[in-house]
Order: structure tokens, then sequence, then C-alpha cells
């Protein structure tokens, strides 16, 4: 095993982030500003999806485009303020660290707020590399931020990497990359309906070094 990949919001972090109201209010925004329709089944997505589907869709000016995100920036900084770490976590880096074995974070937030959160833990310099949503033109579950990590280390396989999430969009970018995706106490049920098959479930992230 030469890397791991980490999730940021409930998989390092006990996000406070209302990930519903962010949904919500980024779909009323979309709608409102005419980029999607008002009848879509929002079970089905996330703010991610949302937006990847409005800018499919057609092309936003600059004015816009901040606008739109202000919004996911407004509930991760807020969201993130009295963010803890998961259970196990530092012990799990480390284990990681005195093996050599490289750890990077992507998330979908901002490479501002994921620092700020990971700084507050003391645990943001256990990584190498912290990925967020300004590195990449796609967020999860597109696996653009995977295929990112993987042209940072050009002597590694996808293989040669695990990746931990809480969430389906985890999995469906890992996998999409060829990275075997571990969920980290992750909805089963949710995962099947979407199309997602993680290597393997973790209820402790102690248990990570089983799969290494």
């Amino acid at each position: 095993m030469k890397g791991i990949i980490f999730d940021m919001d409930n998989t390092l972090l006990r996000s406070r982030i209302d990930f519903e109201a962010m949904k919500m209010e980024t779909y009323a925004f979309l709608v409102r500003h005419h980029r999607l329709p008002a009848s879509l089944d929002l079970g089905m997505h996330t703010t991610s999806t949302l937006i990847a589907m409005a800018m499919e869709k057609e092309a936003m000016d600059d004015q816009l485009l901040q606008q739109l995100w202000e919004i996911p920036m407004k509930y991760e900084v807020a969201g993130m303020k009295e963010a803890e770490l998961e259970p196990g976590i530092r012990d799990i880096l480390i284990a990681l660290k005195q093996r050599k074995i490289p750890l990077v974070v992507v998330t979908n937030n901002s490479i501002v707020a994921a620092k700020k959160a990971l700084e507050r833990n003391d645990i943001f310099t256990y990584f190498d590399n912290v990925i967020g949503r300004e590195t990449v033109q796609a967020l999860k579950p597109a696996p653009d931020a995977f295929l990112h990590v993987l042209n940072l280390y050009p002597d590694t396989q996808p293989d040669d990497w695990l990746s931990v999430g809480d969430a389906w969009i985890d999995g469906r970018a890992s996998i999409d990359a060829g990275i075997p995706f571990l969920a980290y106490r992750g909805d089963a049920m949710k995962m099947k309906q979407m199309g997602v098959a993680p290597t393997g479930y973790l209820t402790e992230m102690k248990q990570l070094v089983n799969f290494l």
C-alpha cells in the first residue's frame, strides 16, 4: 500500500455542516436563476451534483458563480467552526505516518475551510496534500480529484491506493478512478442504491489497518 486518500467531513472530522440546508438553498438559487428545473428528485442529489448539473446546462458568468459558491462556503465555515475529530483518527494517522504512507485529503470543501478545520484539530501536518474544490473542474462524485492525486504520484497505480469516506459520492469518485474504496460508517443501502460497491466497511477507524 503506497497511499491513503481521506474524505474530510464525517470521516476525519465530525462535521456540523448542515448538508441538507446547503443543498436546499443551492437548489433554490439555481431554480431562481433558471439553471435547474423545479421538479428534481433531490433525494438523488447532493449540493455538488446539483452544481455540476447546472454547469453542464449553461455556462455561468463570474458574478453568478461567485454568488453560487458563497452558499456552500457559508455552511462550510459555520459547520466546521466546532468540528471535532472522529474517534480514533489521531491514533490511525500516527500509525500510518510511522509506516511512511502518503496521506491525502480529498474534499468538496474549499481548501481554505478544510485547512482551517484540520489545523484547528492539529492534524493538518499529517497530510502530504489537501485537494479541495479549487483544485479540480468537477467535484465528487466525479473522479477528477482522485485522478489528480494519481498525477501527483506518477510512480503509483490506482490499486496502490485506498480511499476512505462516509458518503456514496466518495465511493463513486474513488471507484471511477480505479481506487479501492472503504466506507466509514457509510449507509449501505444508499451505497447500493447509487451503484457503489465498497471494498469494505469500517465501523471504527482503527479497522483501516486490516486493509493495508
